[in-house]
């Protein structure tokens, strides 16, 4: 009986066998059955390998990024795991689906490897970018995040999805190049779009130029005070577009980043100090001695004002005038005063101080004293 028993089993074994071996002989789509498992096994042994390599990077490559003093390391190694994954199971199924025989259908191997070439261009365009994220998010961003403007929170943005929209634009041709497509058309439409786009946009292209060259320059910041355009006030914003100042009198004026780009900006804020020429003029009726103190009294000005001062101040009388005399007072604002609160101060200190010590400035043309024209106005009345 167990004799029996082995004899029916090694028999099922047998014809399961040649069920099998036939099985595997039958055809799906002119490939047989045995080839498409072969198929199938190489990618699921991609699939493997590529979750071998993610598993690998996260355990062990990663950890020996961490110890390194630079982050840029860790942000490729991150931005690059899921690329890699993709790319080698792409590779199994690009291998598993060579592997069969779709010659009978005429141009299918064409179609498959031209489908898998438009994939691995755009996997190479992802790439590309989630590379370029990574070394703006390092170098870029950090870079910026200082700086005083708001340009920069523009900039950066504008910048990222420019170039990762150059990447897609490029990567999309290049995928139906290799997919068989007549590019020419698409190359010419997208010449003629562009050429529409920059003489539509060419003043606001103008301007994002002008802004970059602002930023990348940096010949002014916030609130200082520059000279441009035919305009004298304090830099209030930066923008992409434009540059607001407030002037003087306390308007506010918008100025295209272009003009400011193509003209000569005089930044006088940066200066080291602010020279002042002050001419005074005094009337002819003062001899020497009011002359030596006029020049005394400036000097005691500006000790007092020493704080807002530099020491090397020049006072003179220097010219025998139509209508005055001239006595010269050239002082320099120190950097980081209020230039137009101490030249105020100043003025009505000398006001002041010649009004006390009877020093007379020349009025009008006929450079007589204030005291002397009422004078001769009353005696002209009576």
């Amino acid at each position: 009986m167990p004799a029996l028993t082995h004899s029916f089993f090694t028999t099922g074994i047998l014809a399961l066998s040649l069920d099998s071996i036939v099985l595997l002989k039958q055809e799906f789509l002119h490939n047989p059955i045995r080839d498409w498992c072969i198929a199938l096994i190489l990618v699921l042994v991609a699939i493997i390998v590529a979750r071998t390599i993610y598993w690998f990077i996260e355990k062990h490559i990663k950890k020996l990024t961490e110890k390194t003093s630079t982050k840029l390391d860790d942000l490729l190694i991150e931005m690059i795991k899921k690329p890699l994954v993709f790319a080698s199971a792409l590779a199994g199924a690009w291998v598993g689906l060579n592997y069969l025989d779709f010659s009978a259908y005429g141009g299918v191997d064409q179609w498959i490897n031209g489908f898998f070439s438009v994939l691995i261009t755009l996997l190479g365009a992802w790439l590309l970018c989630r590379l370029f994220d990574a070394v703006l998010d390092e170098y870029a961003v950090p870079f910026f995040e200082d700086s005083e403007t708001d340009l920069d929170d523009i900039l950066v943005p504008i910048v990222r999805r420019g170039v990762k929209t150059i990447v897609w634009i490029v990567a999309t041709i290049m995928a139906m190049d290799n997919a068989g497509y007549d590019i020419t058309t698409v190359l010419a439409g997208l010449g003629v779009a562009g050429m529409a786009f920059a003489l539509a946009a060419k003043d606001s292209l103008a301007n994002m130029f002008g802004g970059f060259t602002i930023f990348t320059d940096k010949p002014f910041g916030l609130k200082d005070r520059i000279k441009v355009a035919g305009f004298d006030g304090a830099v209030t914003e930066i923008g992409l577009r434009s540059t607001r100042l407030q002037t003087l009198d306390g308007r506010m004026v918008t100025i295209p980043n272009s003009e400011i780009s193509d003209t000569a900006v005089e930044n006088v804020s940066s200066e080291p100090s602010r020279k002042v020429v002050l001419n005074l003029g005094l009337t002819y009726d003062m001899d020497e001695a009011k002359i030596k103190r006029a020049m005394e009294v400036l000097h005691e000005i500006a000790d007092q004002h020493k704080d807002d001062l530099e020491e090397n101040l020049s006072v003179g009388f220097n010219q025998f005038g139509d209508f005055a005399l001239n006595v010269i007072f050239v002082y320099r604002i120190t950097k980081g005063s209020d230039i137009l609160g101490t030249q105020t101060a100043l003025n009505l200190a000398i006001l002041k101080r010649f009004a006390d010590e009877g020093l007379e400035l020349a009025s009008g043309a006929s450079g007589m004293s204030l005291t002397v024209q009422r004078r001769l106005r009353r005696l002209s009345e009576t």
